[in-house]
């Protein structure tokens, strides 16, 4: 990688918070962003478990996935259109609601079709890291060391909780009764958003209406969001083959173990990089970090190939992680720079949508290649999928600068 960095900050995330309001702002954040990985994991264990029917689960929570994939930038047009506290409290509930129904739903066995419709309504669901990294960009306007540790911030806070959100769900589920994951999900979710949408001195205003194009007309972002295209496909093939992996080691159980070191992995990494000081544009760093992703990734591949242990898999999908955070900062850094002022959040709901789209092909083909072909194979779809981004990175991403 060539010289981004020429040191560490002192105290960056420290420095971060001086700032009025920005710790209320961010304990609501946390808190409504931890359900974002529970919903999911909940919705299947309440179906599989009324319904007898992993096949009905799994289409369901597909069917909400690609809802959200046409109604969170929407959404987010709006909430740049009128303010976060307007559209984000009603969308919430409106979220919070869907959930309530599916569970009634199923309570009372109401036909199928009924839960297809009741989890589409969660896809109302605002994008709340996204609206706090644009809460970040208004406060730091002119700083960009601070909003890079920002940004890092964000994307450790996304790997916590997508680390931890799945097992307070399985938790839920499994030692009160299979509802209780959405229960407590929806709670925390309008808590959380209730407390953040209250930080009305960080919320950013409403920028002008502009005649400004729609995002995915802005230079570089088509490409760039190929890019997170393809980095979400190493995520969602990554998941599928790792708990294949475990499963047929006879310790499916273990599996949620490996991907939470990954994502600790992922963690820390974001961490450190906050507290480096950048002196390279993101377009280009961003090749280079995901260069390095693509090297890392060979790990799992090699020691499953190797050892087919799970004590030699462990250490290398910690090590695998690293490079994810780099780059997802990285990436949603040059989403930042190539969206126009007043269409911030909907820019960014797009590279969540992208990301989204790339988790649900990736683990399609890695299903697919662990039952057609072996689980170790498996592990080669996410080099792969990281080696696709690259050449657009290298290709496409690289080639355009970004918006001033």
């Amino acid at each position: 990688m060539p010289q981004s960095a020429t040191g560490l900050q002192p105290n960056p995330y420290r420095r971060l918070f001086t700032h009025p309001g920005t710790r209320a702002f961010t304990l609501g954040n946390l808190i409504a962003r931890l359900p974002m990985g529970m919903f999911s994991v909940s919705a299947v264990v309440m179906i599989a478990g009324s319904r007898g029917s992993y096949a009905l689960a799994g289409a369901v929570t597909a069917t909400g996935l690609a809802a959200t994939a046409l109604i969170a930038p929407w959404v987010a047009r709006l909430i740049d259109r009128h303010g976060q506290a307007r559209v984000a409290v009603p969308a919430t509930l409106c979220a919070a609601l869907g959930g309530l129904a599916l569970i009634l739903c199923l309570h009372y066995d109401a036909p199928d079709w009924t839960l297809f419709a009741a989890y589409a309504a969660t896809a109302t669901t605002p994008n709340i890291g996204g609206m706090s990294r644009a809460r970040w960009a208004h406060l730091l306007k002119g700083d960009p060391d601070a909003l890079h540790t920002a940004n890092s911030f964000e994307q450790a806070a996304d790997e916590l909780c997508f680390m931890l959100g799945p097992v307070l769900a399985a938790f839920l589920c499994g030692t009160f009764f299979p509802e209780a994951g959405t229960l407590v999900g929806g709670v925390l979710l309008l808590t959380g958003m209730l407390l953040f949408t209250a930080q009305r001195v960080t919320e950013p205003p409403v920028a002008p209406r502009t005649k400004a194009r729609s995002p995915l007309r802005s230079p570089g972002m088509p490409s760039l969001l190929a890019a997170f295209l393809a980095t979400g496909a190493v995520f969602g093939a990554m998941e599928v083959v790792t708990i294949a992996f475990a499963d047929a080691q006879g310790h499916r159980t273990a599996a949620g173990v490996l991907l939470g070191l990954q994502a600790a992995g992922s963690c820390a990494a974001g961490l450190l990089f906050g507290t480096l000081k950048l002196t390279t544009p993101a377009a280009h760093r961003l090749p280079w970090c995901i260069a390095a992703m693509a090297a890392l990734l060979t790990l799992p591949l090699l020691a499953a190939t190797a050892t087919s242990s799970l004590f030699a898999l462990a250490p290398a999908l910690l090590l695998a992680g690293m490079a994810t955070a780099p780059t997802m900062v990285t990436g949603m850094a040059l989403i930042q720079h190539r969206t126009p002022a007043d269409r911030l959040n909907e820019g960014m709901t797009l590279a969540v949508t992208a990301l989204l789209g790339g988790i649900a092909g990736g683990s399609a083909l890695g299903g697919w290649t662990v039952e057609h072909g072996s689980v170790t194979a498996g592990y080669g779809v996410p080099v792969a999928a990281a080696g696709a981004a690259l050449l657009i990175a290298v290709g496409r991403v690289r080639a355009v600068e970004p918006l001033p």
